[in-house]
């Protein structure tokens, strides 16, 4: 019996779900606002992690891990900190039967157990730039959880840098931001805006905020990776100082960038269908799966003798998955795989052997091709390379065409409630602009583009010259 799912036209939160679950990326678990990874999913996150891992080091960063447990004191220290996280703090207040002398909070991020530990690290300007990144889990209690979108746990990656110089910090924060969307890009196939977040939209405690922002198919925005710019302010309450070349002490400059295991429910929210998932082949955890359809135990030994070949060939370069359970149709094997988002699936029959060929059918158009047999390599991955690069041009075709300018509050509104999307414009910078379009339409300034065009119009809410042309939208 084939796994149907709500059409994504119908009810795009209700088909989200079913595609996480009847996917089986992840699940509900006993913790209410909590997931379960699932194997399929988190061979996904390997496969982005894994990727990003080797880009972060190649910027210089080293691996290290921090404790889980933050003293609360470590916390409070910083005022716009405390006051940004303290609505989702979960706070540790016994331990071994015993009240805690102090209260530990659990994980929301690790600005300040990171920076309690660098001023051991570091004295002199030898010692910069010190460039760190932790792999690890965050705990932030989520009022709305959605699985891989807000769950109370979830996985990341932080990174965290010490420079002698604003300039040197400021160009880490865009070199770590650049990186996240050359990733989404060109691995996740999802064309991103760049820019820096509002006053109020930024990180608490930084100087500057920067992200990534996607827009998904459903005309909402994701926001899918963050870099920061802290200033000095961590490294003032920390302590963090180093001696510079005039044996002149000093203080630090920092940086602190992350994405998180968002990016897998971007990949289903940018992609997906009404049969399910459709992943980019670069990070899918099967780029192809093989379909072996048999009527006797005669067809399946022949077709076991040839996959086994074939396999062998390919394994090292490809990652290959076999569906031989005979206990399923082919029909619904060919659903599962639709379901479970392979970006090409193999099928090959007596028929085909005969022929000498196999048929390959490519989950995002969906096209057939019989392939001969001495073909198979160079046509495999000639197509999983052509598959990645119409995921993007397909998505960067979404973003171009929902993307809309507009100079008046009427306009802006309209275009929310008719067409959703990205809505460039103008805005004089003031908070209560801000405020006002929020709280009447629900869209927030995602980013201010770094790229800007040369005329400024006017702010659509309050008609004074506008300082910016920004990005709004409703997100998750």
């Amino acid at each position: 019996m084939f796994q149907k799912i709500t059409k994504k036209s119908e009810d795009s939160n209700k088909w989200y779900e079913e595609v996480v679950e009847k996917a089986k990326l992840a699940e509900h678990s006993p913790v209410k606002g909590c997931m379960t990874i699932r194997p399929y999913g988190y061979a996904l996150w390997e496969n982005i992690q894994a990727i990003l891992d080797r880009e972060i080091k190649k910027m210089g960063v080293k691996n290290a891990y921090f404790p889980l447990f933050i003293p609360k004191s470590f916390i409070e220290k910083e005022k716009e900190h405390i006051e940004g996280f303290a609505p989702e703090c979960v706070i540790a207040t016994e331990g071994g039967g015993k009240k805690l002398e102090e209260p530990l909070v659990l994980r929301p991020t690790s600005e300040t157990v990171i920076y309690a530990t660098f001023p051991k690290w570091i004295r002199s300007y030898r010692d910069l730039p010190l460039k760190i990144n932790q792999w690890a889990n965050i705990i932030r209690w989520e009022k709305r959880p959605r699985l891989f979108l807000r769950t109370i746990e979830f996985l990341w990656q932080e990174g965290h840098t010490v420079h002698a110089t604003e300039k040197e910090a400021e160009k880490m924060a865009r070199e770590a931001l650049s990186l996240y969307h050359d990733f989404a890009r060109n691995y996740l196939a999802i064309e991103t805006i760049q820019g820096q977040k509002s006053e109020s939209e930024k990180f608490a405690g930084a100087l500057r905020s920067y992200a990534i922002e996607g827009l998904m198919s459903d005309g909402k925005a994701l926001q899918m990776g963050t870099s920061h710019n802290l200033g000095q302010e961590f490294a003032k309450v920390f302590g963090i100082k180093y001696l510079d070349k005039n044996n002149k002490e000093q203080l630090a400059w920092q940086t602190s960038w992350g994405v998180s295991t968002r990016l897998v429910g971007a990949i289903i929210l940018a992609h997906g269908d009404d049969k399910g998932l459709i992943l980019p082949p670069k990070i899918a955890p099967y780029q192809a799966v093989i379909v072996p359809i048999w009527r006797s135990s005669d067809e399946k030994k022949m077709l076991e003798e040839k996959i086994e070949r074939l396999v062998g060939g390919l394994g090292k370069e490809i990652r290959i998955k076999v569906e031989w359970q005979d206990n399923l149709t082919p029909g619904f094997k060919f659903n599962k795989w639709e379901l479970k988002g392979a970006p090409l699936r193999i099928e090959i029959g007596p028929k085909d052997l005969e022929k000498n060929q196999v048929v390959f059918i490519r989950r995002d158009d969906e096209k057939k091709e019989s392939i001969k047999w001495d073909q198979i390599s160079n046509k495999l991955k000639t197509t999983l390379d052509d598959i990645q690069k119409n995921l993007l041009k397909k998505n960067q075709d979404f973003l171009q065409n929902n993307t809309h300018t507009v100079d008046s509050y009427d306009q802006f509104k309209k275009i929310l409630e008719e067409k959703s999307g990205f809505i460039k414009a103008g805005w004089c910078e003031s908070e209560a602009c801000e405020e006002k379009i929020k709280s009447e339409t629900k869209a927030t300034i995602r980013v201010i583009p770094f790229k800007q065009p040369k005329k400024l119009g006017k702010c659509i809410c309050c008609g004074k010259p506008a300082k910016h042309e920004v990005i709004f939208a409703k997100a998750y």
